[in-house]
């Protein structure tokens, strides 16, 4: 979350401007003769160049200067330009393709694009015009008239096997002498990860969770009634007789008036409701053993209340984050049932697959977390199908948004969406914005991962920005939408405990905005002043939600200046290499201070102890 007040929105604005062409210095690093670096096998990469087609064509190569295009008769995915193969109506042949290097060491390779097909052929039996896609000299798929569609769909493949080779990435398009066929490719990515699993880890259960939800709302988008399973895995040595369901929600009501029920479980049987109905507990019918894995099902209701929040809507938009219920983590420090705090985060989850069907009016805009694919419903409404992988959180709007949509540098699709009153120029200006912050991030810590990223753009946002998965709430604010862009990395990808470590999400990601914003902190640490011995960078939320006024000045503040200092003390080149590789040994799992401190420790022979005692951070 990013606690921008209104009022100081013009001058972080202008000052971001003021320092777009800052650069960070390069201080010389420390000699490090027994450093122990982090090993990094995998380092999460985006392989394909210009995957969105909107740096002109290169490094593609076509078969005619027209196959990558913006011209009219066909639209992009994102952005402004597509490639379109055939569309001729005689016999005709394209071809586009790309040269890529597979880094070895990498255990996950996916190679993603989206695909928009049109044809005047009639048949529904024959493959008159084809388009086949390859990697290498091996056909993962090929398509043809008969696959005819309104929209694009994306399609994705592994192709793991070809870890440490380069190969062609490509497509060839033929068309018989009669009816055309065209075929539209866009937001072509080759994703690369060390694996597709978080870090095993013993001592953090319920693991591997998967939710399948299925909801339908009312006209307004603001009720959402339906079903959701949970299948998890035991990853602890002690059997599991219990798990609890995070109903984070519940804190916007009351315990006698829940604005997020659950009824009906199957799997196990409800017990008391705790934590100010924030927390139910579910008995299973036997102790789940190490290694066993159960599903429980429940019927769920949300219900939406007013006011711009994290939860609520602002007029006829209704923004939806922590409302589907999500298994609680227990660790060696026991089950996690922290409270709801309005001031930052509680939200401890471990990595899930979210698969979520939202049935809604066709005249709403359902943005949410992962990549979606509308499909016609009943009359007059529409089912959003999200699916992502790895993630920590779920989260969607639903509205009559304003949306316009590009493609990064480095081939992420985004997307803005903006409520009433956003100003196009604004829409716009925060699409550039997220482009740029995305594969800024990327480029220092890793790929981003979850394919597309919505940004929901609304001014009357009291907490400025929000992060989720792959979707972030945000005002109209450069700095803001940076910061909520880092925490797909440090919250996201690489997780913690928000309740009782929000300076490991925090700190790190106000520290990740000011290096894609080309701010060098300098001399920012001067301006430390402790309220009491017991402040420290490193408390949790407890003591931030007893001492409101000075959290974001010590966690997001001084937390950044400490690792600005750090940055001094190491060098910036291995300053760098040690976030890329905490975030890479730490990629979908949990991150702790202990560990962070210790990587850090391992990449300088400098002793520093009383570096982490005088900026306070303790673990």
């Amino acid at each position: 979350m990013r606690p921008t007040p209104h009022k100081t929105l013009a001058a972080s604005v202008l000052a971001v401007a003021a320092l777009a062409g800052v650069s960070l210095p390069v201080t010389p690093a420390a000699a490090v003769p027994h450093a122990a670096p982090l090993a990094a096998a995998c380092t999460p990469a985006q392989v394909v160049a210009n995957g969105g087609f909107e740096s002109s064509t290169s490094p593609w190569s076509q078969s005619s200067t027209g196959v990558i295009t913006n011209r009219a008769g066909q639209s992009a995915h994102g952005g402004t330009n597509f490639a379109w193969l055939d569309g001729v109506g005689s016999t005709h042949t394209d071809t586009l393709s790309q040269s890529v290097t597979i880094p070895s060491g990498c255990s996950s390779a996916t190679l993603s694009f989206w695909l928009h097909i049109d044809t005047a052929e009639t048949t529904s039996s024959t493959a008159y015009d084809k388009l086949t896609a390859k990697i290498g000299t091996t056909t993962l798929a090929t398509y043809s008239n008969l696959g005819k569609n309104t929209g694009y769909v994306q399609k994705s493949f592994d192709v793991s096997a070809f870890a440490g080779q380069t190969v062609n990435v490509a497509f060839a398009g033929t068309e018989d002498s009669s009816l055309q066929t065209s075929f539209v490719v866009d937001d072509v990515a080759l994703d690369t990860s060390g694996g597709t699993t978080p870090p095993a880890d013993s001592t953090r259960t319920p693991a591997a969770p998967s939710y399948t939800v299925s909801l339908s709302s009312n006209t307004s988008g603001t009720v959402w009634t339906g079903h959701e399973s949970a299948a998890f895995t035991n990853a602890s040595s002690t059997a599991l007789s219990e798990v609890y369901l995070r109903l984070w929600d519940n804190y916007h009501g009351t315990c006698s008036s829940m604005p997020i029920t659950v009824s009906n479980v199957t799997g196990g049987t409800a017990g008391a409701l705790s934590v100010g109905c924030t927390a139910l507990k579910i008995d299973l019918p036997t102790p789940l053993a190490q290694g066993q894995t159960a599903t429980i099902g429940f019927d769920l209701g949300i219900t939406v209340p007013s006011g711009a929040d994290r939860f609520g809507y602002d007029g006829a938009f209704s923004l939806i984050g922590n409302a589907l219920p999500v298994l609680a983590v227990k660790d060696a420090a026991g089950w996690h049932l922290d409270p709801y705090t309005n001031n930052g985060e509680s939200f401890y989850s471990l990595s899930a697959d979210f698969s979520v069907a939202l049935d809604h009016p066709s005249t709403l805009l359902v943005p949410a977390t992962g990549t979606s694919v509308d499909t016609p419903g009943s009359s007059g409404r529409t089912i959003t199908t999200a699916t992502a992988s790895k993630v920590r959180d779920f989260a969607w709007a639903a509205g009559p948004f304003s949306k316009i949509s590009g493609t990064s540098t480095a081939g992420t699709p985004v997307n803005v969406y903006s409520v009433s009153g956003i100003s196009s120029a604004d829409a716009q200006s925060m699409l550039t914005t997220a482009k740029s912050a995305v594969d800024a991030h990327a480029s220092r810590f890793g790929a981003y991962p979850y394919g597309e990223l919505d940004a929901v753009i609304d001014n009357n946002f009291w907490f400025g920005g929000m992060e989720y998965p792959g979707f972030v709430l945000d005002l109209v604010s450069t700095t803001a939408l940076t910061h909520e862009i880092g925490h797909q990395w440090w919250y996201g990808i690489v997780g913690d405990d928000e309740y009782n470590s929000p300076w490991l999400d925090e700190a790190f990601t106000d520290y990740s905005t000011d290096l894609a914003l080309s701010k060098t902190g300098t001399g920012c640490w001067n301006s430390v002043s402790w309220a009491s011995t017991a402040e420290k960078i490193t408390d949790s939320m407890a003591y931030w939600d007893a001492h409101s006024s000075r959290y974001s000045t010590v966690v997001y503040g001084y937390g950044k200046c400490a690792l600005h200092d750090l940055r001094r003390v190491l060098g910036d080149s291995v300053m760098a290499k040690l976030l890329k590789d905490f975030a890479t040994s730490h990629w979908y799992g949990v991150s702790t201070t202990s560990e962070f401190k210790a990587a850090a420790q391992a990449a300088t022979s400098t002793d520093l102890t009383s570096f982490w005692t005088q900026h306070r951070v303790d673990g």
